[in-house]
């Protein structure tokens, strides 16, 4: 019996890829020093999956960026504002596409999926020229080869990524992008080619755009694009990926009715009826199905007795040696190793898997098939998850009786969102067109070096409190010079937004490396809710009350939203995901009252990854929006009239949501917009009204590239052409701790500057 991996963490167990990244950003380290800790990473990976049994390891899912920006390499896509002469693209293109340079703004980025990973758009258009000009698949798949390992190399599938892209700049939004997949098939069938000549026996496409509501012009271009590819794929097996969700019955007839296709790969975790569609429908005969048991998005271990029995009831159906057991999507959505944990509470480790131990989970669960039990493996796993299910840990009496209550009100606030903004200007008294920032400020050296220190015990509570306060007084003198109406206190306490607040729940366990990649360079180390989850105490009242105290101006208290921290966590898997994010949001309520009651009058309750935890099929998304737009109420809905309360939502496309941000009923929210070509803009050219508050991005903080005031003010003008002016606010699409003062000093300055000169510009209109 066979196993299979789709992908593997690329950052490293100990993020080595980061660094390399960053050091090269900064120019300390050259093209090939970034290269040697690459190649010494994947070299790394692939041993370690031989080593473990593993059948299909893959290659060319190593990526410095992203997959999707490696295919539009490959493909030679780059937009014309880049410059590219042609020729084998290297990493000052890849780079600027990716993150912007001194002259151009970079490429869209938005979520992959339903993922907190992150993907470059591609931007393509009638005029774009495909060449072969990345040969980083074939590259790896040799370097793999040296090393004795027979990879399956993977690409991104060609419909996939035209369905993920958008029309470039000046193309008409209308434009059929999948009319360019002739184009687009002719480079892979040159990469195809090349993978065949040196020796490739597999090839895995990823096409997870089946799982999504397609139609059917969209799934008759899966059957020309592979039919169009059959002769180039001949004397090679072929396996097209999906993951995420079930596939739906018209896409699984669409692709196993492929007959260039040698195999088909299910997620059967998140995809739980996808076992049904293929016992009702069939499975080809003499086809493999790769079988997606092992979670590739949580770290909790496998059920190892219940998916071998999943496993025996499929190996039936598909016959004994087409059976393969995998993974339900890259393990890059997880931890690294569990084995780096030393300092997590024993029991708890025993419920956990990371990326290393689910790679041995897959090969212990293939050869139980073959009739190779591991028996210790087995029972200790058995002893686990009997543990995990009966420890006192998990469960608190008083929250689970208090969260279903929550469902007999909508928890809106009494009075209408216009009034409350009157009531609350009388008191604030901002200018038209306010200025403020979405949260963090940068987060220096010197900073993570006092955090760093103070968790390790090397200096005291007293050292920790008052590094921290002269730094937030730094933040606060620095906004009062810039002159922002609002302020924040800069977060210089918190490592990362949702890691912060776990950290003082109950219910939460944390790891040292248990590091995601969330784009490019960042990583995030998603905590783990364990169990049921309530506030012992107040988390963030003393920094937001001390920062208030620092000035006249309105301090915003700073707040993560519940969804964001359900969405951003690795979530317990023993009870359904609503159930726990009311628990979250009970125990952010308390926060937002505690708050109001030391005098912060503008509290922001981050909601950022709200539309990411969207689900793919359309079927299943009213239930999800009604239970995080109501999450989102809960936390607020005690607060006064004149009590402002903010969010703010980044990187993803909200237009398909709009009603349900109305819904809300925040008073004011931020959405990053620049980096998405102001697209979010368009819902309200075509009639939706919004009353609260609203503050699109006017400037893309996830590049290093300093926007002039003249852009900034013309991206207000074209937000003023849509929205009320008494209801539109000025501020960066996201918060700031990833950029350098040196690059958010100039910004900020160039925006106030362009909202001084629009509040000008209209009061000489009058």
């Amino acid at each position: 019996m066979a196993s299979h991996i789709v992908g593997y963490p690329r950052m490293g167990p100990k993020r080595e890829l980061k660094f390399a990244l960053e050091s090269f950003w900064d120019g300390k380290s050259t093209g090939e020093e970034l290269q040697k800790v690459a190649a010494d990473l994947r070299s790394s990976i692939w041993k370690q999956m031989a080593e473990a049994g593993i059948k299909f390891i893959p290659s060319n899912t190593f990526s410095y960026y992203d997959q999707m920006l490696d295919t539009t390499a490959m493909l030679g896509a780059v937009p014309e504002r880049y410059s590219w002469a042609g020729g084998e693209i290297g990493f000052d293109t890849y780079f600027s596409m990716a993150r912007g340079n001194v002259i151009v703004p970079a490429m869209e980025m938005t979520k992959w999926f339903d993922t907190n990973y992150h993907f470059i758009v591609p931007e393509l258009g009638p005029n774009m020229k495909f060449t072969y000009s990345s040969h980083k698949a074939i590259s790896e798949y040799k370097e793999a080869k040296a090393l004795g390992i027979d990879t399956v190399p993977v690409l991104i599938g060609p419909v996939t990524y035209v369905l993920l892209s958008k029309p470039a700049k000046g193309v008409n939004k209308s434009f059929p992008l999948l009319s360019l997949l002739g184009s687009i098939l002719h480079v892979y069938k040159e990469v195809i080619a090349e993978l065949k000549a040196a020796g490739a026996l597999w090839i895995q496409f990823d096409e997870p755009s089946l799982v999504m509501d397609l139609d059917s012009h969209q799934l008759d271009a899966f059957t020309k694009a592979y039919s169009e590819l059959e002769s180039s794929l001949s004397d090679l097996n072929v396996l097209i990926e999906t993951y995420f969700a079930d596939v739906p019955v018209e896409a699984y007839k669409t692709i196993t009715g492929l007959s260039a296709i040698s195999a088909f790969g299910f997620d059967l975790v998140r995809g739980t009826k996808t076992a049904d569609v293929i016992k009702s429908v069939g499975f080809p005969s003499g086809k493999y199905l790769f079988a997606g048991i092992v979670d590739g998005r949580n770290i909790w271990a496998n059920d190892l007795a219940s998916s071998l029995t999943i496993l025996k009831d499929l190996e039936a159906l598909v016959g004994k040696d087409k059976l393969v057991v995998s993974t339900s999507c890259s393990l890059m959505h997880t931890a690294v190793d569990l084995v780096n944990e030393t300092k997590l509470d024993g029991e708890i480790k025993s419920w956990l898997a990371f990326a290393a131990q689910k790679v041995v989970e897959v090969n212990a669960l293939s050869k139980a098939l073959a009739g190779q039990t591991e028996e210790v493996f087995f029972s200790a796993n058995a002893a686990a998850q009997a543990s995990r299910k009966s420890s006192p840990r998990v469960t608190n009496a008083e929250v689970q009786k208090a969260a279903p209550a929550l469902k007999d009100s909508d928890h809106r606030r009494a009075t209408n969102v216009g009034i409350r903004l009157d009531t609350q200007q009388k008191k604030l008294n901002l200018p038209i067109l306010p200025t403020t920032t979405t949260g963090s400020f940068p987060q220096t050296v010197e900073l993570r070096r006092v955090r760093r220190e103070y968790k390790a015990k090397k200096i005291s509570e007293e050292e920790y409190v008052k590094a921290i306060k002269e730094e937030i007084s730094k933040v606060v003198k620095l906004q009062e010079e810039l002159d922002l109406d609002v302020l924040v206190h800069g977060e210089p306490e918190r490592n990362d937004m949702v890691e912060y607040f776990g950290e003082q729940l109950s219910g939460f366990a944390f790891t040292v490396n248990g590091w995601v990649q969330s784009y490019g360079s960042r990583c995030v180390k998603p905590p783990i809710i364990y169990g049921d989850v309530s506030r012992p105490k107040a988390m963030t009242v003393f920094w937001s009350s001390t920062a208030q105290s620092m000035t006249s101006r309105p301090m915003k208290g700073m707040l993560t939203g519940p969804v964001t921290i359900l969405n951003w966590s690795f979530v317990r898997n023993d009870q359904p995901r609503h159930e726990t994010c009311y628990q979250i949001a009970l125990a952010i309520k308390k926060e937002v009252e505690d708050l109001e009651a030391a005098g912060i009058q503008v509290i922001q309750i981050d909601e950022a990854a709200l539309r990411e935890g969207l689900p793919l099929r359309k079927s299943e998304q009213a239930f999800y929006l009604d239970w995080a737009v109501h999450s989102f109420r809960i936390t607020n809905c005690s607060v006064k009239d004149t009590t402002q309360i903010h969010t703010h939502m980044c990187y993803s496309n909200f237009n398909d949501i709009i009603h349900s941000i109305i819904s809300m009923d925040s008073d004011v929210i931020t959405l990053e917009n620049s980096r998405s070509d102001e697209k979010l803009l368009s819902v309200f050219r075509e009639g939706v009204k919004y009353g609260a508050g609203i503050g699109p991005g006017v400037y893309d903080i996830h590049s290093p590239r300093i926007p002039t005031t003249e852009e900034i003010a013309d991206r207000i003008n074209k937000m003023l052409a849509v929205l009320e002016v008494n209801i539109l606010w000025v501020n960066p699409d996201c918060g700031l701790k990833t950029r350098k003062y040196t690059e958010v000093k100039p910004a900020l300055t160039n925006m106030v500057a362009a909202a001084k000169l629009l509040r000008s510009q209209l009061a000489s209109a009058k």
